[in-house]
């Protein structure tokens, strides 16, 4: 491994201390002069025609500013790929918690006594809660017209409410079979899940007398986000500017627009800022929820454990609307995960995605993959079981080998190269013990595996020599809580060979900055990380010319270290600080770099884990004791944020595993606090072991690899199959609650102990 001056090097949060001082201003604090409040009524019924809107009393209470329907604003369709949601729908409602009307007051109790003062007469119609039932025919029918909505991958033969489907194949999955000595099926079920941020969502809309929008949003992808507010708006993308704002968590719910568009149509009517902030019922009631998904696999397997043929299905619930997915089709990518990280011949997955009358359904946490996951890799220990193999055997025969290729489908077909996943199974087994006598009758052991590429995409990135010396990158890239501006100004000291306190990070808004596609898809370090090291290198070369100058040398003889120019073959030399402010005396020194990677590196990165539960007989309950996870991680850029993004990753998983579920009941979300929607705390947290295999292949600045999306995936089907192992018998369904565990062994024949 490499000698590095920053790189590898446990670094502490760059905006720890403006955290932790309240110094760092998220959405919620932005306060104009003269700024509103704004709220939303929101729909009692999960599906209903709309007859009539009376706002007059409201309009006349004191203190409000503006009322609107969906009569008051051009009737536009907005979303994130697929535009299929109004800002505000005027002739029905299609979920519970749906915006019907929209208020800005002088202060937040206003704005709900006028709410409380809008009469809305609605008439009822059939609705539909489930994915499975709304593919029936007869079945209510959410949306009309869905052929007319921008974003839609493929026309549909209406009325329908499948309105997107992904394939992936390989081979041919009549031969496949054809083959098979046994054929093996299983259907798993997981529910919607929320991603639990703290903060929830939040904005600010100020418009001003010549129509320009300025933002603030806790929204990690800003310039996409003013592009779906200049499609709401009808003004230019240039005539809107996002400004930065810290962000206070995401889990992949942060990208959605939410109440950006509602709220600049209210500070338009108002000519006033407005502010809207999300209180954490309707965050439960109407945020962007995971998916809920209905899997069905069907394996061809030889007598040795070879899958020889797998055909999938799955059906993601997409509730009212398709306007929070960004992945094309509106449909969710990690289902191809039913194929699993193995070499599977023969192939034939389906994903769905389905509307019904429920909460609108986005993306969390590797959109996808939990539910595909866990339904995969448990199917792979059922077929053990029935084949009397050790989980660990039938893996290792399967799992991709260097030069296998990923499943053709909607993002192509690739050759995996520096391939991995066998070593990385190996390791963790190993270090776990994988074989060792268990505790005892009520003690189980699982394991799941998982393979992810490192994100793509376009980012930007300014380095610039201030007259002072220090270096100061000006990024559009977002800190979403991941230590992004932590790893780029690691990667400038690298470059530059600088202490770290001589780096500043600043983040730019959308009027100051080339496009970058955001924060998401386990894509920041790499893409944000070599639009940054191109654009320092670029830098370096500047600097060397003038180093060159003032000590009258060629510049093929400097060398940088310890942060100073270095002649070779002789003890002279200058400070880098003295170079960059003599370079900067007449005004900043800045090279930028944008970086585009337009398709997935070949190279994936595997995540074995193995977990040890405890079930208690007499209740059910299940208690995870000891959990390995084991990384293929290339170069880590950063020890510390690197372990903080798997054991955040693992505590998700375990949440998802175990006890989280929003509730649903004809519509109506139950769970609309945290007192009743469950989450891990610290105590529910195992011994944690940590392996990494550390070889650098990524496709990040020196050989890095993704990190985010990995560790949360394989969690629920780990713990899967150790409660299987355990009680004989595996649970299909998320969460693992303790009624689950004894209504299992109740189906054995084996009761709660007295």
């Amino acid at each position: 491994m490499p000698t590095f001056v920053a790189i590898g090097k446990p670094v502490a949060r760059v905006e720890g201390p403006q955290k932790v001082t309240g110094e760092a201003r998220y959405p919620a604090d932005i306060l104009l002069p003269g700024m509103l409040w704004g709220k939303t009524l929101r729909s009692p019924l999960p599906h209903a025609r709309i007859l009539r809107v009376d706002t007059s009393r409201a309009r006349r209470l004191a203190g409000v500013h503006a009322v609107l329907t969906g009569a008051d604003i051009p009737d536009v369709r907005v979303g994130r790929r697929m535009r299929d949601m109004p800002v505000l729908t005027r002739d029905k409602v299609r979920f519970l918690g749906e915006k019907v009307a929209a208020v800005a007051a002088a202060d937040e109790d206003v704005a709900e006594e006028a709410l409380e003062l809008i009469d809305v007469e609605y008439e009822e119609l059939p609705a539909v809660f489930d994915a499975l039932e709304a593919l029936q025919p007869g079945a209510p029918i959410v949306h009309e017209g869905i052929n007319a909505y921008e974003g839609l991958a493929q026309p549909v033969q209406e009325p329908t409410n499948l309105f997107s489907q992904l394939v992936w194949t390989r081979g041919d999955i009549r031969e496949g079979f054809a083959r098979a000595d046994m054929v093996f099926e299983h259907t798993f079920t997981v529910p919607r899940v929320h991603q639990a941020y703290l903060e929830p969502h939040a904005c600010v809309v100020r418009v001003d007398s010549n129509g320009r929008a300025e933002v603030w949003a806790n929204n990690k992808t800003p310039f996409l986000l003013r592009n779906q507010l200049a499609q709401a708006s009808g003004l230019p993308p240039e005539h809107i500017r996002v400004n930065t704002a810290y962000i206070g968590g995401d889990f992949g719910g942060k990208g959605s627009f939410m109440d950006v568009p509602l709220t600049y149509f209210l500070a338009r009517a108002s000519g006033q800022p407005v502010k809207m902030v999300m209180d954490y019922t309707e965050e439960l009631q109407a945020g962007n929820p995971r998916h809920p998904a209905f899997m069905t696999i069907r394996s061809g397997v030889l007598r040795d454990g070879t899958v020889v043929a797998r055909e999938a299905r799955c059906v993601f619930n997409s509730g009212a609307y398709a306007a929070f997915k960004p992945t094309p089709g509106a449909n969710i990518p990690g289902a191809m995960g039913l194929s699993g990280s193995y070499r599977i011949p023969h192939l034939h997955i389906v994903a769905d995605c389905v509307y019904t009358n429920t909460v609108p359904n986005g993306h969390h946490r590797a959109p996808g993959s939990p539910q595909a996951v866990f339904a995969e890799e448990s199917h792979m220990d059922m077929i053990a079981k029935a084949l009397n193999m050790d989980p660990l055997e039938i893996r290792l025969r399967n799992v991709y080998q260097e030069g296998d290729k990923t499943p053709s489908g909607p993002y192509g077909e690739q050759t995996l190269v520096q391939v991995r996943g066998e070593a990385t199974l190996r390791r963790a087994a190993e270090v776990f013990g994988w074989g060792t006598p268990k505790a005892g009758p009520s003690t189980g052991r699982g394991m799941a595996l998982y393979d992810r590429h490192t994100g793509g995409g376009q980012s930007s990135a300014t380095v610039m020599a201030q007259a002072d010396g220090t270096i100061t990158l000006r990024s559009p890239t977002l800190d979403q809580g991941a230590g992004t501006h932590t790893i780029l100004r690691q990667l400038i000291a690298e470059e530059l060979t600088i202490p770290l306190e001589m780096v500043r990070v600043v983040t730019v808004d959308t009027d100051s900055s080339p496009f970058d596609g955001g924060v998401g898809g386990s894509r920041v370090t790499h893409c944000a990380g070599q639009a940054t090291l191109q654009a320092v290198q670029g830098l370096r070369q500047r600097l060397a010319t003038v180093a060159a100058e003032l000590l009258g040398v060629p510049e093929e003889r400097l060398r940088l270290q310890n942060g100073r120019f270095v002649v070779q073959g002789d003890r002279t030399s200058i400070p880098l600080a003295q170079v960059a402010s003599t370079a900067a005396a007449h005004g900043p020194v800045a090279v930028e770099a944008t970086y585009n990677a337009a398709q997935l590196p070949e190279v994936t990165s595997f995540c074995a884990q193995i977990a040890e539960v405890e079930v208690d007989p007499e209740t059910g309950q299940v208690k995870v004791r000891r959990f390995l996870t084991a990384h293929d991680v290339g170069t880590v850029l950063n020890p510390l944020t690197h372990q903080g993004q798997i054991e955040g990753g693992i505590a998700v998983g375990l949440g998802y595993a175990l006890m989280e579920e929003l509730k649903m009941e004809d519509g109506q979300v139950q769970t609309l606090h945290f007192g009743d929607y469950k989450i891990p705390t610290a105590r529910d947290i195992p011994e944690l072991t940590t392996v990494l295999l550390e070889e650098p292949s990524g496709p990040t600045p020196y050989q890095g690899k993704g990190i985010g999306e990995v560790s949360n995936c394989p969690v629920a089907g780990a713990i899967a199959n150790a409660v299987a192992d355990a009680i004989g018998v595996h649970i299909t369904s998320l969460p693992i609650t303790a009624e689950k565990v004894l209504a299992a062994l109740k189906s054995q024949g084996r009761p709660a102990r007295a």
